[in-house]
């Protein structure tokens, strides 16, 4: 599942979300999850959670974009457990998104938790 460039998954999303400011890589509760500031959460990376049989990502999300996603395409994403009631999105890795729309949803997760300041000094200088 290398989409080409020979890359697993984990370091196509490890590479997106570490290249956001102030970005930091921990595990929680087992696995990979990426904090700004070592603070706040804004993606986790799952692969077959409890049996699942999903690779996916579970992503903060601006309010309205959990169910606009999985109402449009719900084979590609999903109400993920545990976060899912605070509007987090769950985003498969092993279904057909390209990897930008990947990106996409990784920055919009960052932009969802990182402070204020901090994302207007990113979309300024994007």
């Amino acid at each position: 599942m290398s989409r080409g460039d020979g890359a697993t998954p984990l370091e196509r999303v490890r590479a997106l979300c570490l290249a956001l400011p102030e970005c930091n890589e921990r595990p929680s509760h087992g696995s990979p999850a990426f904090f700004v500031r070592d603070k706040r959460c804004f993606v986790m990376y799952l692969d077959d959670h409890h049996g699942d049989g999903r690779l996916a990502l579970w992503c903060a999300a601006p309010d309205g974009m959990q169910h606009a996603l999985v109402s449009g395409d719900p084979d590609s994403y999903f109400v993920p457990p545990y976060v899912g009631h605070r509007g987090w999105v769950g985003v498969r890795l092993d279904r057909s998104l390209e990897w930008d729309e990947i990106a996409g949803a990784i920055e919009e997760a960052w932009t969802a938790v990182a402070p204020k300041r901090l994302v207007e000094g990113f979309t300024r200088e994007a």
